[in-house]
């Protein structure tokens, strides 16, 4: 009875041949080096859902910070942590629907993963925070998972698998430090009538900053990234069409340099992923009524100060050059609908630096730890 019950509400019928086991890797927030590749039985979708084959899964720091335990700033997914021993990690998946029961997608379509499942359209809420893949949630780094068929967005046909999973969190971040406060549908453009460019600086070469420096040229903006590495800067300049970049060891007071390109006004945008040891510099660089992006912390979660230390407080900083400073968590699906929309009008393809095996999946993890990549990791889970 239950399985007749069960085909009444499937749209297509499953892809023939589906294994009865799934491998996948678990975590016990304990470190990569004691991550755990396990078999476990084939989920079945519920109505509504979809079993989706996993193709390839994106790195993320995120990642790297729930295996080792350290991913608790987040109040929500504190309150709602899983109560299981071990979690499947990673959120971000490019798959193809094999046994779909939800109206919304048929079988063999490629899809990608939101982040926040139940994040559809407008701010993030605490709720949706809870429903975050790869922590609270159980992730993606499985051959099959089961997904809610509203929690997906179909991939653009041009795109590899290996490009598509990179969308979800690094693009969507990036669409939204640029877009988010904008109408939807409106994304921003490159001003005209003589009017300025708007200019944006771009912390770093990783996921989300490569994202965010490919959507800016595309739309006509002005970008200044930073990096560590002058191979790295000349990559962004060369392949992705940056127009100026710092090397932030070469010049450990970059802000300086990028005031000097921007003729003392200061860049309209800023894409902060450095956290405790860059905030005040992107303060000091910052043009008048422009918006510090809060993405990541790569340079510390607290700050260091010297003991004895008097600085100007955050107050203080955002008022005297009348700064927005904004927490980006991702994006809805609305928004990451039309970030593709945008993908596909200017067929932007993600930058995928390395990709390894299911079974690799430690060393992957490793690769994105020490920082040597640049932009994307990636983990070709089935073909």
């Amino acid at each position: 009875m239950a399985s007749f019950i069960s085909s009444m509400f499937r749209t297509t019928s499953p892809v023939a041949d589906l294994p009865k086991v799934t491998k996948q890797w678990t975590t016990a927030f304990d470190g990569i080096d004691k991550l755990a590749l396990e078999e476990v039985e084939l989920p079945q979708p519920k109505d509504g859902e979809v079993l989706v084959k996993v193709l390839a899964v994106s790195l993320n720091y995120r990642d790297v910070e729930v295996i080792s335990g350290e991913y608790n700033h987040h109040r929500a997914s504190t309150i709602n942590k899983t109560e299981a021993s071990t979690l499947v990690p990673c959120s971000d998946m490019c798959g193809v629907v094999v046994d779909s029961r939800s109206k919304l997608l048929k079988n063999g379509t490629r899809v990608m993963s939101i982040f926040n499942q139940s994040h559809l359209t407008g701010s993030v809420s605490e709720a949706d925070l809870a429903t975050g893949l790869g922590f609270p949630l159980p992730g993606v780094l499985t051959e099959y998972r089961c997904f809610s068929g509203e929690s997906l967005v179909q991939v653009p046909e041009y795109m590899t698998d290996e490009e598509a999973a990179c969308l979800p969190i690094a693009s969507v971040t990036a669409w939204m430090c640029l877009n988010g406060t904008r109408p939807l549908g409106q994304p921003v453009k490159k001003i005209q009538d003589g009017q300025t460019t708007t200019t944006v600086l771009l912390q770093g070469t990783g996921g989300v900053a490569t994202a965010g420096l490919q959507i800016a040229k595309a739309a006509g903006l002005q970008a200044i990234i930073t990096s560590s590495s002058d191979d790295k800067l000349e990559r962004a300049k060369k392949e992705l069409g940056a127009d100026h970049g710092i090397n932030y060891r070469t010049y450990w007071e970059w802000q300086q340099p990028v005031l000097e390109k921007t003729g003392n006004k200061g860049v309209d945008v800023i894409f902060e992923t450095g956290g405790a040891r860059t905030l005040r510099k992107s303060f000091e660089c910052i043009a008048f009524g422009g918006v510090i992006n809060c993405v990541g912390y790569l340079s510390g979660k607290e700050d260091e100060d010297a003991p004895g230390a008097k600085q100007l407080n955050i107050n203080v900083l955002a008022l005297r050059r009348s700064v927005t400073l904004k927490g980006i968590l991702n994006g809805p699906k609305d928004r990451f609908e039309e970030m593709v929309k945008f993908y596909k009008e200017h067929e932007i393809r993600p930058v995928v630096d390395k990709v390894y095996q299911l079974e690799e999946a430690q060393d992957a993890l490793k690769f994105l730890k020490s920082g040597e990549h640049f932009s994307k990791v990636v983990i070709r889970v089935s073909k």
